[in-house]
């Protein structure tokens, strides 16, 4: 890459009930560390990643957000200028997979992407190395996926690295699709009303809150 050339900047949105493990996909890809110390998201908060996707060089910069409410707050400035969404469930809490549904339309309401059939989005089911429910739910779970425009489908586990990578990857090429057909009309700027930080913040994690494995 040229040094006269600017480093893609790709910003990407981690939505999904509360204790899917969000936090922990997110720490597992950027940090490679795994803790089983659950620690609940308050507000949002972000990490950052270098990588190169299809021999270009992009920063990655990844939104972990608060599972267990809406946090409306948050509004149109904190989806604004997303490239791709990322939807967690729990593969052992089928519920979870239920709830997708709501917060792919929270995202689209908030961010209000123009083109909303194509705007790129990818499902990782979290926790595959625990017991699974009975049934072919991995089936029904896919489908849904294939049934919105192809959406990737890739089970993960943050604690053993299963797919990880593999997923991350594929989120950074489809923000990478979108970032370029976006930046062919309005560049995306860095809403100035959001505090802009690297690293896991006191600000906005509680530690304690809940004991439970977010694996």
């Amino acid at each position: 890459m040229h040094g006269s050339k600017k480093k893609v900047l790709l910003k990407v949105i981690i939505l999904g009930d509360s204790g899917v493990g969000k936090t922990s996909l997110m720490n597992q890809y950027v940090n490679k560390k795994f803790s089983n110390q659950y620690k609940a998201t308050i507000g949002a908060d972000f990490l950052t990643k270098d990588v190169i996707i299809d021999d270009k060089a992009v920063t990655m910069q990844i939104w972990d957000t608060a599972g267990q409410e809406r946090f409306q707050s948050l509004g149109v400035a904190f989806y604004r200028g997303a490239d791709c969404c990322v939807l967690v469930h729990d593969i052992t809490n089928p519920k979870t997979f239920d709830a997708l549904e709501s917060w792919r339309e929270e995202f689209l309401a908030q961010a209000a992407p123009r083109n909303q059939e194509q705007f790129p989005f990818v499902v990782l089911g979290n926790k595959c190395d625990l017991p699974q429910p009975r049934g072919d739910l991995t089936g029904k779970y896919q489908k849904w996926c294939q049934d919105r425009n192809e959406m990737p489908y890739f089970l993960t586990s943050a604690s053993q690295a299963t797919n990880v990578e593999a997923a991350f990857e594929e989120i950074a090429r489809r923000a990478l699709q979108q970032e370029n057909q976006e930046s062919q009309d309005v560049p995306f700027y860095p809403d100035p009303t959001i505090r802009i930080q690297d690293g896991p913040s006191p600000l906005y994690e509680r530690p304690g809150a809940n004991q439970d494995c977010a694996c």
